[in-house]
């Protein structure tokens, strides 16, 4: 697949096997033990509130520490940070992308706001599509520190934008 056309930058949205990376490293954790298919909010590796797949005040829907999410709470917070983000790569990328290009950028931007001040963006848009992965492996920091489920999630990131989606996917359940 990675030889695949590229899709027209707008008309291009998560994939499943985008949305199966993301999924397979946010977890929706913290479930509520006494509540099954319950989840409340968290600390994650940053200290940054979190709840559900990742999702943070950064984006709505906003809720505190005290909040109890359901899944399908959890599911229709991490389906509207998706659009945001769809929509911020679709507009930093200034380059065609292909599906699995596309996914990796979403999935990278989800998890560190995608700066737009970032190298990757200034090469991706120069047309080095081949930079791309290296680039990525350089966001594996939180909290100022490396962390092995980073430098796994750029990894397997890397793997999903040069098109080698079933290894992606592997590392990423792994």
């Amino acid at each position: 697949m990675p030889n695949a056309a590229p899709a027209a930058r707008d008309a291009l949205r998560m994939s499943q096997a985008g949305l199966d990376l993301v999924k397979a490293f946010e977890s929706c954790m913290a479930a509520i033990k006494s509540k099954p298919g319950f989840f409340k909010p968290y600390r994650d590796s940053a200290g940054v509130l979190t709840i559900g797949w990742g999702h943070t005040n950064h984006h709505l829907p906003r809720f505190d520490g005290n909040s109890v999410w359901s899944r399908d709470d959890c599911d229709l917070a991490l389906a509207g940070d998706m659009g945001t983000f769809e929509r911020w790569v679709t507009d930093h990328a200034k380059v065609d992308l292909a599906q699995h290009e596309f996914d990796a950028l979403v999935s990278w931007s989800f998890n560190t706001g995608g700066p737009a001040t970032a190298t990757l963006w200034k090469k991706l848009n120069a047309g080095n599509k081949a930079a791309v992965p290296a680039e990525l492996t350089k966001w594996n920091r939180a909290g100022g520190k490396v962390l092995a489920g980073l430098v796994r999630r750029r990894k397997a990131e890397g793997l999903m934008f040069a098109g080698k989606i079933d290894e992606a996917l592997k590392l990423a359940k792994r």
